[in-house]
């Protein structure tokens, strides 16, 4: 970094802290007297809340965004001998939970517009692997995948939709809120998330009350009663002291996403208007609301803009370098490089620049500045 550059992080949570530390201390300073720090009231009240606020039935706190997709595949009976299929442009964890139950994951390829899912490439691999039991569309950097295709695909097969909404909480398609369309929905709090904890923390969401009850279970050894196990499950419970801080910061999620929204409308019209060779992000139609958890822009020089970026202060992000199929832990899948190729392209291309709502104006005018003068090829 140069020594008179500015510094613009990826993202600033101390900033956030700011606004917040006197409500948040003591919501933290109320679990710590009351000594209830496993399932307690908290909980429950931010349970309720995120269910209401996803427009599902119910919502059950877990350890992480991870145990999330496990335990809503472990309630769906999915195991050895099924296979799961979902986009190979993601974070680790939505396949890495699939083998984790043994299962077999199978990948289709996204439209790198959106760089989500593509329906018609599900399609095609729902008619190559008879033995697919659920579909888990990625809502990725904060934007629902085209879904009405997607459930039509699994109605007709009769297989199950897992929502991984880990990135993409309050995010709308078509006005439903991501984590209430499919048969659940996974989402994490941890701390780079726009409704980010103290640590790590998940939810999954479900209309379905059998599912509910099932991963109310799974989540503490598969007990409904105590010391009374219907299933084998794990240890996964969302601390009372996360839950405390995320209440509080739950009151502000929507002005810290408007916010995002508007930061990237002023990046996607200033490097339009100024005819930055980069591409950005494709928001659909269908798209009602993007929560913008990223602001993605691809540009073939990839390596050499996050470079030059860093020298002057930038801070960005690769998400992801490495798409699934080419990961050395799933070899034994038999994919090779080519075998999807926007995975491929984007994972090459893709490069991530702040976006968090504290930002300033002249922080994004300063990081397209800094884009334009680098004359990036896209």
């Amino acid at each position: 970094m140069t020594a008179n550059a500015r510094r613009i992080p990826l993202l600033d949570l101390t900033a956030q802290h700011a606004a917040i530390r006197e409500e948040v201390m003591a919501a933290a300073a109320c679990v710590i007297e009351s000594q209830r720090f496993i399932l307690g009231e908290d909980v429950a009240r931010l349970e309720a809340a995120v269910a209401q606020y996803c427009g599902a039935r119910f919502a059950v706190g877990c350890a992480s965004g991870s145990d999330a997709l496990y335990l809503a595949m472990l309630a769906l009976d999915i195991g050895p001998g099924d296979e799961v299929l979902t986009a190979p442009y993601t974070f680790f964890a939505t396949a890495g939970e699939i083998a984790r139950l043994g299962a077999r994951p199978v990948f289709a390829d996204i439209d790198p517009g959106t760089f989500n899912i593509d329906p018609r490439k599900v399609v095609e691999a729902l008619d190559r692997h008879p033995r697919i039991k659920a579909i888990i569309p990625v809502h990725l950097f904060g934007a629902c995948a085209d879904m009405d295709p997607i459930l039509e695909a699994a109605r007709e097969r009769g297989i199950a939709v897992i929502e991984d909404a880990a990135q993409a909480i309050g995010a709308e398609y078509k006005g439903r809120r991501a984590g209430s369309m499919g048969d659940a929905g996974c989402f994490s709090f941890f701390p780079s998330k726009n409704l980010g904890g103290w640590g790590d923390g998940g939810m999954v969401t479900t209309s379905r009350e059998d599912l509910a009850e099932k991963i109310r279970a799974l989540r503490v050894h598969g007990a409904r009663r105590k010391y009374c196990h219907d299933w084998v499950g794990v240890n996964s419970r969302l601390d009372t002291l996360q839950a405390a801080v995320l209440l509080v910061k739950m009151k502000r999620l929507d002005v810290w996403t408007a916010g995002r929204e508007r930061h990237a409308r002023m990046y996607r019209d200033m490097i339009a208007a100024r005819g930055v060779p980069v591409r950005t992000p494709s928001v659909p139609d269908y798209c009602t609301r993007h929560v913008w958890n990223q602001f993605v822009i691809r540009c073939e020089k990839r390596d050499e803009a996050r470079a030059l970026l860093e020298e002057r202060g930038v801070g960005t992000e690769i998400y992801y370098p490495v798409p699934l199929h080419l990961q050395k832990c799933f070899e034994y899948l038999g994919y090779r490089e080519g075998d999807f190729p926007a995975s491929e392209e984007c994972a090459r291309q893709a490069l991530a620049l702040p976006v968090y709502a504290e930002l300033a104006d002249s922080d994004l005018e300063y990081v397209v500045d800094c884009l334009a003068a680098m004359g990036t090829s896209g």
